[in-house]
């Protein structure tokens, strides 16, 4: 259904080829993984299936790309829209229209489906994607997880034969992300659709591969083989591949469940070495009381309070304090009387499904969102009455899109106007840039960054002005399992100097190696907050891979481990 002979893909103004020497082929009916480390040219490889590689992106493409017989050289996107369906990386450059129902049936209505058709074809997709309380929604206020699934919707209801996808999952959550994989292994088993997926959170996509092709680096060949050959020798691999290399099991499992079968010789080698949860004694202890606002009828409403026996922090002061907070955007209820304190050198991971208030609860610490009610203070400023030259001092938000922040022609453009915002002196930014991109030159042009790189770039031009408190939205989309250890360890950094961090995140992983606290939202509620240990522990939906295999052991990542038995000897 797919080829790939001997491609190569150079860029205008590239001295070298972004991808080369690309040879495989996909076969009709089979979901083939596309994996290798940031920057390698997977979204080139995705780009050259559906034509937007050369056509819409410019460059020279050498070699030849064919899908259902037809050389993408010559068949320009529109010439392969009844074949091919695509989704980005960024939803928003995708859409066309305006509500979810009208994009779903966009791509129909332009390949002339008739009209019943196309409306069995949206109720279908809006029930199997979670979308049917969205179907009258302004696709702008939703939230970047909604969007993504409306993304994917819309190249579903045309029936491609051919879906190709890139990073899917990024921009979900955890129980999202299973409905929309479902749904794929769905199409690929009962209807012969074939996909092509590029995915760095591979923990959540590579045991419904059949095959994975992997990009190892520039100038590699690309190795093909199914997950378990691939994974074996990949320089990319998600922590149950890792935990299995740790352990020396063989075969690599590459599932939970196949995890959990071999795991009881080495729970039986970490029986008594101390557990990510510590001394229950020494945590805060958090009670649910039931709230006295008004809510809709059979619904209980409940907030959590710190308990009066924990540690007392009355004279405490916090980098930022939100109480009774609510947030009503149009029809929309955002937040309801959201509690939350953040205390200096603390991470917080703010997690929970798509539009469960996230992103409003961090637009609203840096001044984006006034309050409905309640109120926000960041170092004693309330941020939507406070100066933006004054609260860049106080709080800084990197986007879930990097490029938000971004709007100069260069690197160095993009340093100078950071210095001169935050008062800093000139050079402070670069240093910074220098210390997380290593290599970038001043001339570098942001949009030519990868994911990766534009993020670390955005947090640069944050961080010039040292706020107390930094947050962070989605930080991980795009990120290798090396770019996102980079991450956690400035994260790390920051926080050990006295920076408050709060990051919203879908990245399990993520927030069991950095957070010190999850708080977990649902329907613009704050449901639990506590310990990461004990919140992500008995989260079915929220705990990491290690936490799940090596239950009832309180684990959350492979370091963990592996300090534990470096510890005991064993």
């Amino acid at each position: 259904m797919i080829r790939f002979e001997d491609v190569s893909v150079t860029y205008d103004g590239a001295a070298e080829p972004t991808v080369r020497g690309v040879d495989f082929e996909v076969p009709e009916g089979e979901l083939v993984l596309l994996a290798g480390p940031s920057g390698v040219g997977k979204s080139t490889v995705l780009g050259a299936v559906s034509g937007l590689v050369p056509h819409f992106t410019g460059g020279t493409l050498r070699g030849r790309v064919t899908v259902a017989g037809r050389d993408t050289r010559t068949h320009k996107p529109r010439e392969l829209a009844d074949v091919v369906g695509t989704v980005g990386q960024d939803p928003l450059s995708h859409f066309v229209t305006d509500t979810v129902e009208d994009e779903l049936a966009y791509g129909m209505e332009s390949l002339g489906l008739a009209p019943d058709v196309m409306r069995r074809r949206v109720e279908e997709t809006l029930d199997v994607l979670g979308l049917a309380g969205l179907r009258d929604r302004s696709i702008a206020t939703l939230s970047g997880g909604q969007q993504q699934r409306v993304a994917i919707g819309s190249v579903l209801t045309p029936h491609p034969d051919v879906l190709v996808l890139d990073e899917p999952t990024s921009a979900l959550d955890p129980a999202a992300a299973e409905e929309v994989l479902a749904v794929l292994q769905r199409l690929v088993h009962d209807l012969g659709t074939t996909v092509l997926m590029a995915e760095h959170r591979l923990e959540r996509v590579i045991q419904y591969a059949d095959r994975v092709v992997l990009l190892p680096g520039p100038g590699a060949a690309p190795v093909l083989g199914t997950p378990a050959e691939v994974m074996a020798v990949s320089p990319v691999y998600p922590p149950v591949v890792a935990l299995g290399r740790l352990a020396d099991w063989s075969p690599l499992p590459l599932t939970v469940r196949e995890a959990r079968r071999r795991a009881a010789p080495l729970r039986d080698r970490l029986t008594g070495a101390p557990q990510a949860g510590g001394d229950p004694d020494d945590r805060p202890r958090r009670t649910v009381t039931r709230s006295t606002e008004p809510t809709a009828p059979g619904r209980l409403r409940f907030r959590f309070r710190r308990d009066r026996t924990a540690p007392a922090a009355k004279d405490a002061v916090h980098a930022a304090e939100v109480r009774a907070l609510a947030v009503t955007r149009g029809r929309v209820r955002a937040l309801r009387h959201v509690d939350l304190t953040v205390d200096p050198g603390e991470t917080i991971a703010l997690m929970g499904r798509n539009g469960a208030g996230k992103s409003t609860l961090l637009n609203s610490l840096v001044g984006l969102v006034a309050p409905s009610s309640g109120t926000v203070l960041v170092d004693g400023a309330t941020p939507h009455r406070t100066a933006p030259r004054d609260l860049v001092r106080k709080v800084g938000l990197v986007p879930q899109e990097p490029r938000d922040l971004l709007y100069a022609d260069t690197v160095a453009a993009e340093c100078a106007a950071a210095d001169r915002d935050a008062g800093a002196d000139p050079g402070t930014c670069r240093a910074l840039v220098g210390d997380l991109l290593p290599g970038v030159a001043d001339d570098t042009h942001p949009r030519d960054l990868s994911e990766g790189q534009r993020l670390a770039l955005a947090l640069s031009v944050v961080l010039t002005a040292r706020p107390p408190l930094l947050l962070l939205d989605e930080p991980t989309r795009g990120l290798d399992y090396a770019a996102k250890a980079r991450l956690a360890t400035v994260l790390r950094t920051l926080a050990a100097e006295g920076h408050a961090i709060v990051l919203a995140t879908h990245d399990v992983e993520l927030a069991a190696e950095i957070a010190h606290r999850v708080v977990l939202l649902a329907e613009g509620e704050v449901i639990a907050d506590g310990p990461t240990a004990d919140v992500v522990v008995s989260s079915p939906s929220f705990a990491p891979q290690v936490t799940k295999i090596l239950a009832p052991q309180h684990w959350l990542t492979v370091s963990q481990v592996r300090a534990a038995l470096a510890g005991t000897g064993r």
